[in-house]
């Protein structure tokens, strides 16, 4: 028996995180994720991801302090990937140029700081600025933030975004982190699984919705036309950015999470007219869905269509937008947190794991039998 997408069927066991769609649970190493975001940083996140003791998180922020300055003094070397017009490309090609070390101890701390050297350089070049140097001495957040604004980040602003890139360091088994561990099942590097989920991060159904999100929150301006906009794009077949997810059946609830973020935020004067628009367009697209699916009742199947609940890009792009991090920057920030955890999936399934090499099925036209017997091309059998 197969599914399409592979939905259902287990490829591994991992004690990383696990999602559980039907409650609306995420849980990172044993920890609620309303546990840990909002209460830690990220280096103790990662820490916590990565199997090390609790008291090892200053000792990795020095680590990954050490590794963004490595990673931008060897910037001659992975220059030319910033031409690239997309983050995410960017990301790929400079890191496929950097060389890391052999021991994992080093090695993952090395990708990790580089990729937020790599993704706060992309922006600035991108905009016309020189990239700035990292701070070995900041947190994670702050150094970043700093990288990409050039402003000396305020106290609510890096809780913000530590809180954001707890959020997402893991996630189960989804596209990304299924892609990194097929290479690594291969006896390939860390640096090539990273680069192959970046690549499936670039891909609009998995990680590109924060940006058009603010597409949408732009184009409704005001909540009050919030219900007429998207009942219009309902009415077009068009999708509802932030809104349903393919494992979640009730609200994300990294969602509700980051919401909290941004009510923080907005009470420091960061981003409060894009929270009120962000609610008023939640609020209406689940009413607008609701009523989609109590006038249709019931499919022909017999089965209530599933609801559709915020997910995680809806409040992710406000709160990167009121931290000031560009547009265009969001999804490489989105990698910029989670490719620790894609170092945590490599490092176990090298553990644990062997080669990754599903089945198929084929369904193409049959092989007449007989047509075999009478070639004499040799082609039969090659």
């Amino acid at each position: 028996m197969s599914e399409d997408g592979l939905e259902g069927v287990v490829v591994a066991e991992t004690v990383l995180s696990d999602v559980d769609g039907a409650r609306g649970r995420l849980v990172i190493r044993g920890h609620d994720v309303e546990e840990l975001a909002g209460r830690i940083g990220y280096e103790a996140a990662v820490a916590l991801l990565w199997g090390r003791r609790g008291d090892d998180a200053d000792a990795l922020a020095a680590q990954l302090g050490g590794a963004r300055e490595r990673a931008f003094a060897a910037y001659d070397r992975w220059k030319p990937a910033l031409a690239a017009r997309n983050g995410m490309d960017a990301l790929r090609g400079a890191l496929a140029l950097m060389e890391t070390a052999e021991d994992p101890a080093e090695r993952d701390p090395t990708i990790v700081g580089a990729t937020a050297v790599v993704a706060s350089a992309w922006a600035r070049v991108t905009r016309g600025e020189e990239p700035l140097a990292p701070s070995g001495g900041r947190s994670h957040a702050a150094d970043y933030l700093h990288m990409v604004t050039g402003r000396e980040p305020s106290d609510v602003a890096v809780r913000a975004l530590d809180r954001y890139l707890v959020t997402v360091v893991d996630h189960g088994m989804n596209a990304s982190t299924f892609a990194a561990r097929v290479v690594a099942s291969t006896g390939s590097d860390t640096t090539s699984a990273v680069v192959a989920a970046i690549g499936a991060l670039k891909g609009p159904l998995h990680g590109g919705a924060p940006g058009p999100v603010l597409d949408m929150l732009d184009a409704i301006g005001e909540a009050r036309n919030a219900r007429a906009w998207l009942g219009a794009e309902l009415a077009a077949g068009r999708r509802i950015m932030g809104m349903g997810h393919r494992v979640y059946r009730v609200r994300d609830p990294r969602a509700a999470v980051l919401e909290e973020g941004v009510h923080e935020l907005a009470r420091a004067g960061l981003g409060a007219d894009r929270l009120a628009l962000a609610l008023g367009v939640e609020r209406e697209a689940e009413a607008l869905l609701a009523e989609r699916d109590a006038a249709r009742a019931r499919t022909r199947s017999g089965r209530v269509e599933r609801r559709l609940h915020a997910n995680v890009e809806l409040y992710t792009a406000v709160l990167l937008e009121a931290v000031g991090l560009p547009r265009a920057l969001l999804s490489p920030t989105f990698a910029v947190s989670r490719v620790a955890g894609w170092c945590a999936h490599v490092a176990e399934q090298r553990a644990k794991g062997r080669l990754i090499r599903p089945s198929s099925r084929y369904v193409g036209p049959a092989v007449d039998e007989g047509s075999t017997e009478s070639r004499s091309d040799g082609v039969a059998s090659a």
